[in-house]
């Protein structure tokens, strides 16, 4: 136990909460986006128990992945449809797939009832459609889907299972502590529930590039990339991310602000 009491592992385990919470923002906004579908009365326990079993199956997750990590970054199959469609598919690029086109698959559906949709009350109702079971179920999933990323960045930093698994736990209850508070943000300001449905967007493009090398980087073999007509898939870098939603923040800020300021402005028209 004392070998683990080191400046390094310190060091290692500040690096990895860091990034667990980098990592865990797209999380978050999916899970406090995805609760607000169970009946109102059960979606604090629903984000709860979401996020408790999810944390759990990440800790297993990591020590399966720790234990099998050569055995499935050798790839499925090899695609060879020259001109078209080439490359490796591992373990990992049918992970990154499935959960790319499934997020994207979500924000677009609520993106599209969202325009649709006649009266707040209406929109109410739609999102208790779901069971509380069948919600935690997503999120559980979906937690793992975003695991997958963030746990193959931590073993890039160190494969020590403590300070990982540490990591995952702390990065666990800073959800469960800020969880009810993005969801009660959502729900006061709806027109940022759309901004984070317009994020989750990105995130699943963003999966669908980490697929493109999947098999390349676990076999260290640019060969084995993803190439769609001869293009090959490249993933967008966290920086042109998190850059990507500042920009989208920041522009919602600035049209919610001018359009409160030409609001006021048409009142105090009217009054006079």
């Amino acid at each position: 136990m004392t070998e683990l009491l080191t400046i390094e592992n310190l060091g290692n385990l500040i690096m990895l909460c860091f990034l667990q919470a980098v990592l865990g923002f797209d999380n978050l906004l999916y899970i406090s986006i995805e609760s607000q579908r169970a009946p109102v009365a059960q979606q604090s326990a629903v984000r709860k128990w979401g996020i408790l079993i999810a944390v759990a199956l990440r800790i297993v997750l990591l020590f399966t992945m720790i234990q099998l990590i050569d055995a499935m970054a050798e790839p499925f199959f090899i695609l060879n449809w020259e001109g078209v469609l080439e490359g490796g598919v591992n373990f990992a690029t049918l992970v990154f797939i499935i959960g790319g086109v499934f997020i994207i698959y979500t924000a677009v559906k609520e993106i599209s009832h969202m325009l649709a949709i006649e009266h707040l009350d209406t929109d109410v109702e739609h999102k208790s459609g779901k069971s509380a079971a069948q919600v935690v179920m997503l999120i559980v999933f979906m937690n793992l889907i975003f695991s997958f990323d963030s746990v193959l960045s931590a073993l890039a930093i160190t494969d020590v299972f403590i300070l990982l698994a540490t990591a995952i736990i702390l990065s666990g209850l800073a959800m469960l502590l800020l969880a009810d508070s993005v969801t009660r943000f959502l729900e006061a300001n709806r027109m940022y529930e759309v901004l984070g449905l317009f994020i989750l967007l990105i995130v699943g493009i963003v999966l669908l590039g980490e697929a493109g090398q999947a098999a390349s980087h676990a076999m260290h073999d640019p060969d084995l990339a993803l190439k769609f007509f001869g293009y090959e898939v490249i993933p967008m870098s966290k920086t042109t991310f998190y850059f990507s939603v500042i920009v989208l923040v920041a522009v919602e800020i600035i049209q919610s602000g001018y359009t409160r300021k030409l609001n006021a402005e048409r009142r105090t028209g009217t009054k006079h």
